[in-house]
């Protein structure tokens, strides 16, 4: 079955705003609540189906991707369109949307406190960032990188005892009279701060909350073709919260200069610089890639300005349609002195009549231009 599109989903047109695209997400969020539909899976499929449309639609370079290629250019970006995610994974994405992590809608706006729904969920510890510099051969073929950094985990010998405000449940629940009727909304426990448990016996050095800071060591897996400025999301490898789980590690990428390669988005660039004989005559010249050297022929007669191309040389898409190519820039060199005997022998080729230029026999700007797109 063909998927709908993202905008009659949510009721709004490609020109809509981020605040309304957020206010369309709300609306259809409060209509298709489980809490409000109780045991009706057909509002339950159009409750996850708003959640996969505003998670494309409320990112820049998602929403980019979508607008140019449709479905085909998120397929596998959105994490909520398969079914295989439960409702407390959409409003642990998507809590802000209804004013606090994780909280249901109707706690927002009937108000309910920014807890989970009825269910319960697990407290979570915070989110760590931090920045990795990687290679142009490390994003060109991916690469497993062993990062240090410094996180709050469990002390040991933290003990708990049961919260005697919610029972253990972490959360407390109160029912409201709504224009919808009566609700039963679910907030965290004002005690335990949704825990389920309080703290009974903190080890020394650490803090009220059971915490130490630790330096840790683990090993993500880049994928080829990442670019500077994007963030890569690993499930729990940030803090750690007592009673709960930890929170995510987020790894801003920063590329680094390469001595003698140019990243253009998916193309490589080498500026290759050859002399007025290897133009004239033509030569086989070795230029680097990011998998080491390579030879090529400079046709005789080659012009400054000339493109060649190396098809597959450069960087795989991260989404994993097509790899890029590695573009050679020919820049003639041209020299500014000459011994005597070097400007007699120039002097000879001026009356030559295979050195006067032939504007008609040469290729516009333009023309050279298709060789990079072509």
């Amino acid at each position: 079955m063909a998927k709908r599109d993202f905008y009659d989903i949510l009721g709004v047109t490609k020109s809509a705003s981020a605040e309304e695209i957020k206010k369309a997400y709300r609306k259809k969020a409060i209509q298709f609540h489980p809490d409000k539909n109780p045991g009706d899976k057909a509002a339950e499929d159009k409750f996850k189906e708003a959640a996969e449309a505003y998670e494309i639609l409320s990112n820049v370079e998602k929403k980019q991707r979508y607008d140019q290629y449709g479905h085909a250019g998120v397929d596998g970006q959105g994490g909520f369109g398969g079914g295989g995610m439960n409702m407390d994974d959409i409003f642990s994405h998507f809590g802000d949307v209804f004013g606090g992590r994780g909280g249901s809608p109707f706690e927002s706006f009937f108000g309910g406190g920014g807890g989970g729904r009825s269910g319960g969920r697990q407290a979570v510890g915070s989110n760590i960032r931090i920045k990795l510099k990687l290679s142009l051969e490390d994003v060109t073929s991916g690469v497993e990188k062993k990062i240090k950094y410094k996180k709050k985990v469990v002390a040991k010998g933290v003990t708990f005892d049961n919260c005697a405000t919610c029972g253990g449940r972490g959360q407390v629940t109160r029912v409201q009279n709504t224009f919808l009727g009566q609700m039963q909304t679910a907030s965290p426990c004002p005690t335990c701060r949704g825990m389920g448990k309080k703290i009974k016996n903190v080890p020394a050095g650490a803090d009220a909350m059971g915490l130490i800071t630790e330096e840790v060591t683990t090993s993500i897996q880049i994928p080829a073709g990442v670019a500077d400025g994007m963030q890569l999301n690993v499930q729990g490898r940030g803090n750690e919260m007592p009673g709960g789980v930890a929170g995510d590690l987020i790894v801003l990428v920063e590329e680094a200069k390469h001595e003698s390669l140019e990243r253009d988005g998916n193309n490589i660039v080498y500026n290759l610089h050859i002399s007025f004989p290897q133009a004239v005559l033509g030569a086989d010249v070795e230029v680097p890639t990011v998998s080491g050297k390579a030879r090529i022929k400079i046709e005789p007669g080659t012009a400054s300005g000339k493109v060649l191309r190396l098809r597959g040389k450069g960087i795989p898409d991260v989404n994993g349609y097509a790899t890029g190519d590695q573009l050679i820039y020919v820049d003639v060199f041209t020299p500014k002195k000459l011994s005597n005997d070097e400007k007699a022998m120039m002097k000879q080729l001026l009356e030559s009549e295979n050195f006067i230029p032939d504007p008609s026999k040469e290729r516009g700007f333009f023309d050279k231009m298709k060789d990079i797109f072509n």
